[in-house]
């Protein structure tokens, strides 16, 4: 392999460790935390975002950090000198949308009067939905005896950002000790690979003073988004594992004008979909949906990346926020349809004048991970259309069910169901059942019965609390799960046995 090939395949090893969501759903991290203080320190939240057209990705990069009071950086392995022009931060609710768009959601269904008048409606187009960043050393130039080069240095935000050459990670190592930094264990070994294919290091010192903690203790620094060019896409997960406690919990977002994503080097998986379940799933849905999810990659060997959405940007069915608007588009870095002087900072709203957002199809990878079951760096590849988790304009799940297809246009997601059958008397002689639609007299607005939830945060979810055969009531060959047999109508007999 060439060395440019060589560079542009760690390009893209930065570009694409995206994570989750909306606040600390994820935790995985493409690079690794250092201290000023000797104590632990731990990563349990990093987001990441990729748009990427042709060869050129935006990459943007949100992280928390878990430890000592005291002023901390963090290192990342980049292709290029980045330059102060290719870095910009952004808003810390960047991800919050793009997270609740593509989170597995939950969504319920009332059997409507089996005796009203029906009214025919035309059967809706298939896809479509409702529109819905370390000082340099004090006293002089770098260490040239540790072969540890500044190549570039300038502040963004809360980070005071270095860009180091280095001939060995050994060299690396203790150019961050003599800076007075705390070190996790194994640092120098994880960082060669990177040194030998002539990385340079994104080093950002973060001035405590500047960030705030969520609810959880962790420290939340400001988004941070690159670009560049890249030929393949390779997300470095072994550098993350330095601050790990525990499992990482890692999803990966990938915007692309036309394809969807999958992974190269490991099993790729659907989350099983269109799953009915019980009543009860409503009060603890993250925590039904982890239970899930850990049982979907414990049979598949726990080696593997499980496919949890697939769509046109332009839509979502159904739909627990609206979906991602050109103002979204432009902060997450296409630009090319916003009528902003160039150089104008990216916002989520207001701001440059917008035309009309292009379509996107977003791709949505989470596996959990530590040093067994993935060893190696994710490559990604692009993937054919895909199909699932979809329903008919009435509720129902049409012919196809839970069935996962490829073809025609991205429209999969993790969908689960409570259905509410019917239990008024029938007032007529020949009941018309299986018409499905909102709870009576109440809309499917947000915090109203019926309404669209979606499983955020997940990395945090209850896990071990929930019996999956008990929760979910459908069929679910893929679980080992039986379905259960539906409620009985009014003045319905049970099928007979025979």
């Amino acid at each position: 392999m060439s060395r440019m090939n060589s560079l542009c395949r760690h390009v893209a090893a930065l570009s694409l460790l995206t994570a989750v969501a909306s606040l600390p759903s994820a935790q995985a991290f493409c690079g690794f935390f250092v201290s000023g203080a000797d104590a632990s320190i731990s990563n349990n939240a990093s987001q990441v975002a990729l748009l990427r057209k042709g060869s050129h990705t935006w990459l943007t990069m949100s992280n928390n950090y878990k430890g000592p009071p005291e002023d901390f950086a963090m290192v990342v392995p980049v292709p290029v000198v980045l330059k102060k022009e290719h870095v910009k931060t952004l808003d810390t609710n960047v991800f919050q949308h793009i997270d609740q768009l593509s989170a597995p959601r939950l969504v319920e269904y009332w059997e409507q009067d089996p005796c009203a008048p029906q009214i025919e409606y035309d059967k809706m187009a298939e896809g479509a939905a409702a529109p819905m960043a370390m000082e340099r050393r004090r006293g002089g130039g770098p260490r040239d005896d540790l072969g540890v080069k500044i190549e570039a240095k300038f502040e963004v935000g809360e980070y005071q950002i270095l860009i180091l050459s280095a001939q060995e990670s050994s060299g690396l190592e203790k150019w961050l000790h003599l800076n007075k930094y705390k070190i996790p264990n194994g640092a120098a070994q994880a960082l060669a690979p990177y040194i030998r294919d002539q990385q340079k290091f994104f080093v950002a010192k973060i001035d405590i003073k500047k960030v705030k903690r969520d609810s959880h203790g962790f420290v939340v620094l400001s988004p941070l988004r690159f670009d560049y060019d890249a030929s393949e896409l390779r997300l470095p997960v072994r550098l993350g594992l330095l601050n790990a406690d525990g499992k990482q919990d890692l999803i990966v977002y990938i915007l692309h004008p036309d394809k969807r994503f999958e992974v190269a080097n490991y099993q790729n998986v659907f989350i099983p979909t269109n799953i009915e379940v019980a009543n009860s799933v409503r009060q603890q849905f993250p925590a039904f949906y982890a239970t899930l999810f850990d049982e979907t990659l414990k049979r598949a060997g726990g080696r593997a990346v499980v496919t949890e959405y697939a769509w046109q940007t332009t839509s979502c069915d159904p739909c627990p926020t609206p979906p991602l608007d050109a103002s979204d588009l432009y902060t997450l870095g296409d630009e090319s349809f916003a009528g902003a002087a160039s150089g104008a900072t990216p916002t989520r709203r207001g701001g440059p004048f917008f035309g009309a957002a292009p379509s996107y199809v977003l791709t949505r990878l989470h596996t959990r991970y530590d040093k067994a079951t993935l060893s190696a760096d994710l490559i990604f590849r692009e993937a054919p259309a895909v199909m699932g988790g979809r329903a008919n304009w009435d509720g129902g799940l049409g012919d196809n069910g839970a069935q996962i297809q490829q073809g025609g246009v991205s429209n999969f997601q993790g969908r689960y169901i409570i259905r509410h059958y019917w239990e008024k008397p029938v007032t007529c002689q020949s009941p018309r059942y299986g018409v499905w639609g909102g709870p009576p007299g109440s809309g499917m607005d947000e915090g109203k019965p019926g309404a669209v939830k979606a499983a955020q945060d997940l990395a945090n979810a209850s896990r071990g609390g929930v019996n999956l055969s008990q929760a979910i009531t459908s069929t679910v060959k893929e679980l080992g799960i039986t379905g259960k047999p539906r409620p009985l109508r009014p003045g319905e007999k049970p099928a007979s046995k025979n």
